[in-house]
């Protein structure tokens, strides 16, 4: 029963690390014109394109780690 319980935690905190991940993410998007002004276009994109992979990553990994503990 205890393992079921830390298996939706677990993949709560994960996707809870994913959103946040994508809200840093934002932060970056919202700092891109400066970045485009001095010339660092390409950095900001790769930034955006890793923390936007990141996130969704471990939203995926965190949901499929709650939904493999509901089907026990």
């Amino acid at each position: 029963m205890t393992d079921i319980e830390e298996k939706r935690e677990t993949g709560a905190s994960l996707m809870f690390l994913g959103l946040g991940i994508w809200m840093v993410d934002l932060l970056v998007v919202f700092f891109l014109p400066s970045g485009i002004r001095f010339g660092h276009y390409a950095t900001f994109l790769g930034i955006i394109i890793a923390m936007g992979v990141v996130g969704l990553v471990l939203l995926i990994m965190g949901y499929k780690v709650r939904g493999t503990s509901s089907a026990e």
